[in-house]
């Protein structure tokens, strides 16, 4: 699988309590590589997939750093050096409840363009994936379309992650679902596919954007997912009771295993059963990918952080949308 999208530096900042405007507020904070679609490529490796490719832009002085940690997790990199913008880079405020917030420098991720592309780089994938990030500004919806229009011709299947609600707002959802135009399964969560659909009902918005797209799956967060065909809900998939610790990458989780799974065989239902375990894997790990289990020395969680909410977190399936 070729993926195309976003690789950034997350700064994860874990408050129990709510930021205090002046003063300070005791948080757990770490850095650790992210990105949509960098984390959706190392999901998909850690389920199996034995071929990830994943192209993206980088500052160049972070070049070595990720190429080395996305092959660590089993992912091919072709990443772009850029001498005129840095990494991109994600504050991530993560509430007791797991819950996260986002506030975003795109950097270079958005100058990832159409000379960056080679339709050698789809030689021998079964699939390619979009993270939604590329659609919003920079030259990187130009080489989405070219991607695309590739993938078409060789009848690769297309898959995009609509990736961000508040950049859907930004563009419109008339125009983005126009950039999805020749897409095979679009892998929105229900934020997304009400602000694309204008339907306030999950089920509803799944059914209306699969009668553009031919296979959708709506992530519901703690409610599991929603598989809608040719304008049909096909499935209702529950997701596994987990306690979460940090919600940051669990669509991006699910994507990567949904994904795996189709490209192994696997029927839409039983890939997002897939899905659902991995984003269940991924709410008790800290960062977007797999393998950060805890960062932390044993024991230095905060009380504030992880007691607030561990009468109600131990009951909770995995929380994020």
């Amino acid at each position: 699988m070729l993926v195309i999208g976003d690789v950034v530096d997350d700064v994860i900042v874990r408050h129990g309590a709510p930021p205090r405007q002046g003063t300070d507020t005791a948080a757990r904070i770490r850095i650790l590589p992210g990105g949509a679609g960098a984390n959706a490529a190392c999901w998909a490796a850690h389920r199996g997939l034995a071929d990830v490719r994943l192209l993206g832009r980088v500052g160049r002085a972070d070049l070595a750093r990720h190429e080395e940690r996305l092959r660590a997790a089993g992912v091919r990199p072709l990443l772009i050096p850029d001498d005129t913008a840095p990494t991109g880079t994600v504050v991530v405020l993560v509430g007791p409840d797991a819950e996260r917030t986002f506030l975003t420098d795109s950097g270079a991720v958005t100058l990832v363009s159409p000379d960056d592309w080679s339709p050698d780089l789809l030689s021998g994938t079964g699939g390619l994936h979009l993270s939604g990030y590329l659609f919003f500004s920079g030259t990187a919806p130009a080489l989405a379309r070219l991607a695309m229009d590739t993938a078409r011709s060789l009848g690769v299947p297309v898959s995009v992650d609509p990736a961000s609600t508040g950049f859907l707002r930004t563009l419109g959802p008339d125009r983005a679902l126009t950039c999805y135009d020749g897409v095979d399964i679009l892998l929105p969560n229900a934020d997304e596919a009400r602000c694309l659909t204008g339907r306030a009902d999950p089920a509803e918005a799944a059914a209306a954007l699969s009668r553009r797209v031919a296979l959708v799956v709506v992530t519901l967060g703690a409610a599991g997912a929603l598989v809608a065909e040719n304008g049909v809900v096909t499935a209702r998939v529950p997701a596994p009771r987990v306690r979460p610790r940090d919600s940051t990458g669990a669509g991006d989780a699910f994507t990567g295993a949904f994904l795996a799974a189709r490209l192994a065989g696997a029927d839409a239902p039983a890939a997002a059963e897939e899905g659902c375990r991995a984003g269940a894997e991924a709410v008790t790990l800290i960062g977007g990918r797999p393998g950060h289990a805890d960062l932390s020395p044993a024991g230095a969680h905060s009380t504030a952080q992880d007691g607030a909410s561990a009468s109600s977190a131990s009951r909770l399936p995995w929380g994020s949308t």
